[in-house]
């Protein structure tokens, strides 16, 4: 397995990251692994070279970040080899007996307890942080991603809170995801003109049906020396097989929009090739 930089950091991440959006709960949605599967998945990665663990607290609503840590414990992987990466901004949920809930509606999302629990604040963040920890049973994480863009809160706050995080020794980097271009070049710049730690990688949706990103993200990141992690760069499976095989996948049963918009016309053109 090769390592490289990420971005102009001198962080090492193997070439292929485990993304953990499919380990957790499959209460949360129907093709997640659960536990038992997901820890075999853990390990074998691991076996395999792979020393990067992409997660969030948003997956299984928590319960992603519960068992990558139990796999880190259970096997015993070593915390130094380990590149252990979760994401900031979206809700969650905690019932009564301090059990991740399902997926939140919007309103849910609105009520009294949790209109704090979302979102790039320095309160939030921080927050966050504290229990993503605790689910992860670890003293800090490699990179601290933003999940999105907080147009409710001003960047300044947001960039100073994340620079707070890094110092109190909860990540040791932060990054970014799924944001426009000039949404990130506004936070970058926010941190370099003011000395504060600064993104070394952007998490977008990347792949060879979806290729908006060369227009302005990629080679804004190439002139600021960030690093790029694409997520779903087999989209969604379309990539891994060919095109109408007739396999029906559980996944494939709860596709929306997004999904449906990748296999049009010239997306049938590409998977076929």
């Amino acid at each position: 397995m090769p390592y490289v930089r990420l971005g102009s950091s001198g962080l090492k991440v193997s070439r292929l990251i485990l993304g953990c959006m499919s380990y957790g709960t499959s209460q949360w949605l129907k093709w997640v692994l659960d536990e038992e599967e997901s820890i075999k998945h853990i390990k074998a990665a691991y076996d395999l070279g792979i020393n990067t663990f992409d997660t969030a607290n948003l997956y299984s609503n928590g319960v992603s970040e519960i068992v990558l840590g139990k796999a880190i414990k259970q096997h015993n992987l070593p915390r130094d080899e380990l590149v252990v990466m979760t994401k900031v901004y979206y809700p969650l949920d905690i019932d009564k007996q301090g059990n991740p809930t399902n997926a939140l509606s919007e309103e849910e999302k609105k009520t009294q307890r949790l209109t704090n629990q979302q979102g790039l604040s320095r309160k939030h963040i921080f927050e966050s942080i504290k229990h993503s920890l605790e689910r992860l049973q670890l003293d800090y994480v490699d990179v601290l991603q933003c999940h999105r863009f907080d147009p409710d809160t001003p960047v300044a706050e947001t960039m100073q809170a994340l620079n707070d995080v890094v110092k109190a020794g909860y990540a040791r980097y932060i990054g970014m995801s799924s944001c426009y271009a000039w949404q990130f070049q506004k936070m970058q710049n926010y941190a370099r003109q003011h000395g504060l730690v600064e993104f070394i990688s952007m998490q977008n949706f990347y792949n060879a049906l979806y290729r908006e990103e060369e227009r302005e993200m990629t080679p804004l990141l190439q002139d600021l020396g960030v690093g790029m992690i694409p997520w779903s760069p087999l989209a969604m499976g379309f990539l891994a097989r060919p095109f109408n095989s007739g396999e029906d996948t559980t996944r494939k049963s709860g596709f929306g929009e997004r999904e449906k918009s990748l296999i049009g016309e010239s997306g049938q053109v590409i998977i076929r090739r």
